[in-house]
């Protein structure tokens, strides 16, 4: 009797998740919307919503408020809200990709050190560029910083992958084990830097460290833009094989996987949505591993949903923190990955306790 109830039991368990997950991108999709249109209207110069559609030019005669309403949105509060949009989806999706390979709910894409590697790239640009050395280059510091920390992400993927591959066969144990030294050097390296640096540099140096969202453009969200696309798309052909990887290597390949193929593809992928993302707004943390994680706990771990599902949250979570960052302490900014480290913390812990609890059953 009591397997039979156990059964029954487990069985609506699975139609619930079936109805969640059935309503979940839709859902997301409306909450990122609410959410998008809150930050059109909140900030120092905040932007009434009954003002809002003349501000977007649906409705409404052209004013002296609404060309500052449009000057405003067009030019800084709108491209903003793009880029931590997709910010937040390229992070997010990044860690689900991340927790299928490693099989693990608590993979996170900073494990690999791809983070740290974009982080010593634009501290040794911020010293440089600041230097006597490299005054010829200063008035190029904002540019050369993105570009910086996009060429670390790349050559620190690029040495992780050389370390772990022998004779065409990607080693993941190593690659994570290669990834925390590489992490160790380039903190290391960074504690270096702030060592020698002077009080500017080290201002801009920790700015850089902790995230912002403060030099988003419509030059950066263009370039975050065909990432996001690329990935999703490339998420969608690895989505079955990180299904199938969950059972193990030997039972992926059994059924048809190129386990050596999915983990190359991955490994590209991971590196470039997190290289893309720091590279235009620093280091923030905890993304990548709340937000997949707690999915998987209310539609399931099927990949297929559970990626663009990630990016939606991701988009949302990231909007929401930035919204707080630039009106909390406003007219000030915080970092924003101060808020998503004193939400994502929490919700680690709590996730760390939980799994400790089903352990001890």
């Amino acid at each position: 009797m009591s397997v039979a109830v156990g059964i029954e039991a487990r069985r609506a368990r699975r139609r619930a998740g079936r109805r969640a997950a059935s309503f979940a991108i839709p859902l997301l999709l409306v909450v990122l919307a609410i959410t998008a249109i809150a930050a059109l209207t909140v900030g120092a110069a905040g932007i009434p919503l009954s003002r809002l559609p003349a501000a977007l030019g649906l409705a409404g005669e052209s004013t002296a408020m609404t060309a500052r309403d449009q000057l405003v949105l067009w030019s800084i509060r709108i491209p903003r809200i793009a880029a931590a949009a997709m910010i937040g989806g390229l992070l997010a999706a990044a860690g689900a990709i991340m927790q299928g390979l490693f099989r693990n709910p608590l993979a996170d894409p900073a494990l690999v050190g791809v983070s740290s590697g974009g982080a010593l790239a634009a501290a040794s640009a911020i010293v440089f560029t600041d230097s006597r050395f490299g005054e010829a280059l200063r008035f190029l510091q904002t540019e050369l910083l993105p570009l910086a920390a996009f060429a670390g992400s790349l050559a620190t993927t690029a040495i992780l992958y050389g370390i772990s591959s022998r004779s065409g066969r990607t080693s993941i144990a190593i690659f994570l084990l290669a990834g925390v030294a590489i992490t160790a050097i380039a903190n290391a390296g960074i504690g270096l830097l702030v060592f020698i640096a002077d009080d500017r540099q080290l201002r801009d140096i920790t700015f850089w460290m902790l995230g912002s969202m403060s030099g988003a453009t419509w030059t950066k969200a263009a370039v975050l833009a065909p990432i996001l696309i690329a990935g999703l798309a490339a998420c969608a052909f690895i989505a079955r094989g990180l299904d199938l990887l969950v059972l193990g290597e030997a039972d992926a390949f059994h059924g048809g996987v190129d386990v050596e193929r999915l983990k190359r593809i991955s490994i590209v992928i991971v590196s470039a949505m997190t290289g893309v993302a720091v590279s235009i707004s620093g280091v923030i943390g905890f993304v990548g591993i709340v937000v997949p994680h707690l999915l998987r706990l209310v539609i399931g771990p099927a990949h297929r949903l559970l990626l663009p599902a990630s990016v939606l949250s991701g988009a949302i979570l990231m909007v929401g923190a930035d919204t707080l960052a630039r009106t909390i302490v406003a007219p000030a900014e915080m970092p924003i990955g101060i808020l998503t480290a004193a939400v994502g913390a929490p919700v680690f812990l709590f996730i760390l306790l939980r799994q400790r609890g089903l352990a001890a059953l």
